[in-house]
């Protein structure tokens, strides 16, 4: 809780105490330092806001460059998009530049890429924090500085690539910066980004315009009325010297515009001239050409017209001729189709030939074939044959042979036997056969 400010302190150190609490809106146990840097800046884009949008509707007039609340609401803007930028490394050396992410809008909105191609055509411009300066006054004057913002805080992951976690335009004083930002859109400002120089401008936020004593504002009252005539005369002029001075570069450009044109004419017309007289010789020279063409022709006609008789006698003789060859080419024609016919019977003929052989051999090799087939079985047969004779005469051979056993084995029995006569004679009987 904070403490009640004494009231025998001097206005100005209770107006300091008064914009030091402003400025400390989080409490004093925070400790993160880049915490307190987005507070300080979030409350200091307020004060430059809220003090530039009441002195802009109290003087009711445009705002030029000169005037120091916009100076300074300029100077807040750019420590607020600064505030944790990437250092990028280069070639020259390691730059934190705004140019960067505020190029980026062009991508996400093509209302912006007027805008980007106005500050890159700028001539005076060389570094790409001038760029952004610029960029952010054509912005203001065209009252979508708000807008184009909008856009580039919601794209986190193209601001990545810019900011560090804990920048501004990342965290939530961005979204409020933006927010502010809106009500900018009732200041008309009319800035000359032409002629300033905003590449070695150095940036610093004056504290002094919002510490000011209830003093100095009563006395600065009726000066503040005087300085806002002077300057609404001194605005007054400065735009109709800009009107004129704009009249007169538009006048300067088409006077420029139509001595380009004029000498172009002139060189047209001279091309035309040249041309013409181009055109005039060579129609003179087609016609003396002509006339000699005729007068070729003529003599021509003439020794055609002494040579008509031998033409005609000799055109007879090659018409009679020609009938001649005609006829005979008739009747060769008539020979060469009669030859035609013959040959093709001839073919047909061949062709028959040439099929009978082809059925004549096709029934030779079948013949052939049988024959071989015959004689195989032939050789066959044969050598069954010689096997079932040699078979019959081993058998004969062993029939001889058991029939001499058989006898031998019955004489042996009958010499065995008994010396019945009448019995012998019966056995011999028995086995002889």
């Amino acid at each position: 809780m904070l403490c009640p400010i004494p009231e025998s302190l001097p206005a100005a150190l209770v107006a300091m105490v008064a914009c030091l609490r402003v400025l400390s809106d989080t409490p004093v146990t925070l400790r993160d330092p880049m915490s307190m840097e987005r507070t300080n800046l979030l409350n200091m884009a307020k004060l430059s806001i809220k003090g530039l949008i009441e002195s802009a509707l109290s003087f009711g007039r445009t705002l030029d460059s000169d005037y120091p609340p916009l100076q300074q609401f300029f100077v807040v803007m750019e420590h607020c998009l600064k505030h944790g930028l990437k250092v990028k490394k280069s070639f020259l050396g390691y730059n934190k530049s705004l140019w960067g992410p505020l190029e980026m809008v062009e991508k996400l909105c093509p209302e912006a890429g007027e805008i980007a191609a106005s500050v890159r055509d700028l001539p005076g411009l060389k570094t790409p924090l001038g760029r952004a300066r610029a960029w952010l006054r054509l912005a203001l004057m065209q009252k979508r500085l708000a807008d184009y913002l909008r856009l580039l805080i919601t794209r986190k992951d193209l601001l990545s690539d810019f900011y560090d976690n804990s920048a501004v335009m990342v965290e939530e004083e961005g979204a409020v910066i933006v927010g502010l930002l809106v009500g900018l859109n009732v200041i008309d400002a009319n800035l000359c980004v032409k002629g300033e120089d905003l590449d070695t401008q150095v940036g610093v936020i004056d504290f002094s315009m919002y510490l000011k004593n209830d003093i100095d504002d009563y006395r600065s009252g009726e000066r503040n009325g005087q300085i806002a005539a002077i300057l609404d005369q001194k605005n007054y002029v400065e735009e109709l010297n800009r009107q004129l001075n704009s009249s007169v570069h538009g006048l300067q450009g088409r006077v420029d515009n139509l001595e380009k044109s004029n000498s172009i004419l002139i060189e047209e017309l001279a091309i035309a001239k040249n041309n013409i007289i181009k055109l005039q010789e060579e129609n003179h020279q087609l016609r003396n050409e002509n006339t000699i063409i005729l007068i070729k022709a003529q003599q021509q006609l003439e020794v055609c017209l002494l040579q008509c008789p031998d033409v005609e006698n000799e055109l007879v003789v090659q018409v009679s001729m020609k009938q001649e060859m005609d006829l005979a080419m008739k009747l060769l024609e008539k020979d060469i189709h009669e030859k035609q016919d013959t040959l093709i019977g001839l073919r047909h003929q061949l062709d028959e030939v040439k099929a009978i052989n082809v059925e004549m051999y096709t029934k030779m090799q079948t013949s052939d074939d049988g024959m071989k087939q015959k004689n195989d079985m032939i050789t066959r047969l044969e050598e069954k044959t010689n096997q079932i004779t040699a078979t019959m005469k081993q058998l004969e051979q062993s029939d001889k042979d058991l029939l001499s056993q058989t006898r031998t084995l019955a004489m042996s029995f009958v010499k065995c036997a008994s010396t019945d006569t009448e019995n012998q004679y019966k056995l011999v009987k028995d086995i002889s056969f």
